[in-house]
This record gives structure tokens, C-alpha cells and sequence, in this order.
């Protein structure tokens, strides 16, 4: 017969995997946690990259006096000398940073993540740079995803506070460690 304030083995042992249950999910979700924090934190270090790329863009853009809409496309090109001279290809390529600026005009350039300065050709260094941009772009793009991606899961794993008390949950939350 068990008395009221005594637990049976049975219930010990539901209770001690019930426990272990909730602390694999809070290991989970701290898990989670973390590679949130370091997707954000990937996330300012690229939107870091990404600015000082669009500004050394405009730098090399107002040297050649261009901006983004300014220079002619191929096919404005073709329509202005329908009428001239035949001898002259149809298409002349046009770069859009380079406009009418010398392209072979050298630049300084310093490559990311390092100390090295390199003197390049003008529309060489743009190029890199517009290369670089869309790189930058794309992995802004990947990243911004897992980021709404971690912050759904984690919310998703927000019912733990259907089985907690918030006092409880909160006290988890703010638990820090100190060192010893």
C-alpha cells in the first residue's frame, strides 16, 4: 500500500524521463539558439562587407563620372549609329561603370580580409567589386532565410511555457554563469 506522501517507483521513474525529456528539448532549443545568434551576427559581418563593396562601386563610379542609369545600354548604342557608317561593328559593348572612362586606366585596390594594396586596370577593379557585390548579395539573401528559419523552429518550440510556469521559464532564461 503506498501512502499518500510516498512517490512509487513507477511514478520516480516517469518523472526522471519526463525530466530528461525536457532537458534534451531545452538543450535543443538552446542549440538553436545559438546558431541563431551567429547567423545574426553573420549576417551584420556581411552587411558590413556588402556597404564597403557599394562604396568603393560609387567611388569608382564618380571617378568615371557614371552613375547606374547613365551610361547608354547596347541597344541604345545600336539605335544612335544605325545611320552612320557600316564599317563600324553593330554593338559596340559599353561597360556600365566604365562608360566613356579609360578602362585600362590603372586603380588602387585593396582586397578584403587583407593588409595588400594592388595597383589594377580600372574596369578589372570593378569588375572584382561587382562580382564580389553579388556574392555578398546572395549569401545576405541565404542568410536572412535561416535566420527566419532558426526564429520559426524556436518559436515553434515556445510551448514549453504551456508546461512551465513563465516565472520558471523566465528564471531559465535569465540564468547565467558565473565563473568560479
Amino acid at each position: 500500500m503506498i501512502h499518500s506522501g510516498v512517490f512509487s517507483y513507477k511514478s520516480i521513474l516517469k518523472m526522471d524521463e519526463t525530466m530528461k525529456q525536457f532537458q534534451q528539448s531545452l538543450v535543443e532549443l538552446e542549440t538553436e539558439a545559438e546558431h541563431l545568434l551567429l547567423a545574426r551576427h553573420q549576417v551584420v559581418e556581411n552587411d558590413k562587407m556588402r556597404n564597403g563593396n557599394r562604396e568603393a562601386l560609387t567611388a569608382l563610379r564618380r571617378r568615371a563620372r557614371t552613375t547606374k542609369t547613365s551610361v547608354p545600354s547596347p541597344y541604345q548604342s545600336i539605335m544612335k549609329d544605325i545611320g552612320r557608317s557600316a564599317s563600324r561593328p553593330l554593338v559596340k559593348e559599353v561597360c556600365a561603370t566604365c562608360g566613356n572612362h579609360d578602362p585600362d586606366e590603372r586603380t588602387w585596390m585593396m582586397f578584403q580580409g587583407t593588409d595588400v594594396f594592388a595597383s589594377m586596370p580600372f574596369h578589372a577593379a570593378h569588375t572584382i567589386l561587382d562580382a564580389d557585390q553579388e556574392r555578398l548579395d546572395y549569401e545576405a539573401k541565404k542568410l536572412q532565410s535561416y535566420v527566419k528559419e532558426k526564429s520559426f523552429f524556436i518559436s515553434e518550440k515556445g510551448a514549453l511555457a504551456d508546461k512551465i510556469c513563465p516565472g520558471v521559464l523566465r528564471s531559465l532564461v535569465t540564468l547565467t554563469d558565473k565563473p568560479k
